[in-house]
Order: C-alpha cells, then sequence, then structure tokens
C-alpha cells in the first residue's frame, strides 16, 4: 500500500471514529474518541489580570471563543449566559474568551446592551488564543475535562442551554467525578 493510501486509510478512520464519538452529542459538537491536550492560552480577566486556561483546572470548562462583531457568536451569547446562570458553579463554568482587538470595553458595552448578567468578562485583544487552539473561525466552543484536555469541540453557534446540551453536560460531570 503506498504512503499515500496509508494516509488516505488512517483519516477516513479517524474520522470514521470521530464520528462513532459524536454519536449522543448535543449542539452539533465533535466529541473526540479521546481526550486532547490544550496549548497554553494566555488572556486577561475584566480587571486585566492575567489568566490561563490552567487556572480553571478542577471545573468542566465550556470554552467559547468569540467576538462583538460576529453575528452568529451575538446571537449565541445568551445562551451562554443562561447555561452559567443555571449550570455554573464549582464543577462547571461557561468561559466566554473575546478575541475583539478593540479590547474590554467593546465587550463590556456589549454585555450591558444585550443583558449579560452572568459571563465573566475575558478578553484576548491579541487573538492569538484563534491560533493556539486551532480555531480558525468564530464561535468554536471547546468542552474541556477537569484536566483542562479538549474533549470536544463545536465551530459555529449553537443553543448551548437547551436540556440536551444541560444532561450532556451533567453527564460529562458526573463521570468525570468518578474518574
Amino acid at each position: 500500500m503506498t504512503s499515500t493510501l496509508l494516509a488516505l486509510a488512517l483519516q477516513v478512520g479517524s474520522q470514521a471514529a470521530e464520528q462513532a464519538a459524536d454519536a449522543g452529542a448535543p449542539a452539533g459538537m465533535t466529541i473526540w474518541p479521546e481526550p486532547k491536550p490544550v496549548p497554553k492560552v494566555d488572556f486577561v480577566d475584566g480587571q486585566g489580570r492575567p489568566r490561563t486556561l490552567a487556572d480553571f483546572t478542577g471545573k468542566v470548562v465550556l470554552l467559547n471563543v468569540w467576538a462583538t462583531w460576529c453575528g452568529p457568536c451575538r446571537e449565541e451569547m445568551p445562551t451562554l449566559d443562561r447555561l452559567q446562570a443555571q449550570f455554573g458553579g464549582s464543577d462547571f463554568r461557561v468561559l466566554a474568551l473575546s478575541v475583539d482587538l478593540d479590547g474590554a470595553q467593546v465587550v463590556r458595552d456589549f454585555y450591558r446592551e444585550i443583558g449579560i448578567q452572568h459571563l465573566e468578562l475575558y478578553i484576548d485583544d491579541s487573538a492569538r488564543a484563534n491560533r493556539s487552539l486551532n480555531a480558525f473561525g468564530l464561535p468554536v466552543t471547546l468542552l474541556l475535562d477537569r484536566q483542562g484536555r479538549e474533549l470536544g469541540r463545536k465551530l459555529g453557534a449553537a443553543e448551548w442551554d437547551s436540556p440536551e446540551v444541560i444532561e450532556y453536560l451533567r453527564e460529562v460531570i458526573a463521570s468525570s467525578q468518578r474518574n
């Protein structure tokens, strides 16, 4: 078998495994067969303090990379806010990471404009997170386990506070407590 055919066979096998892993995944997420390491991502919080994803170790995190100028991002933000209000706590966090180059004030104004009350402000005004996370498109949402590994991702908007997503997150949190 030539190396090209072998590479194609491995790619098809990998895609089939990913599709099988997707069965039952909510919001159109792709769930990986095995957790993947996530590179270091630097950003700041609403007070300008440096943060990384490692600051959230111990929680299941729904990391949403977005921007105020992104139409689909704007539409899904209220669902992320409601998910955080309903489900956020010691085991789970929605981390909405803005990649607005104009800084935190534009995000604060947007939060105020649409009534975001439960999401904390996090911003990467360098937009380096996109490259680090291979997130070439917005919005992109990654589901991270308690060790900060990527369990899956979704490119595009979703209804994050749907009953299916909430039930799925309950299962992920419960299974991560057993491990």
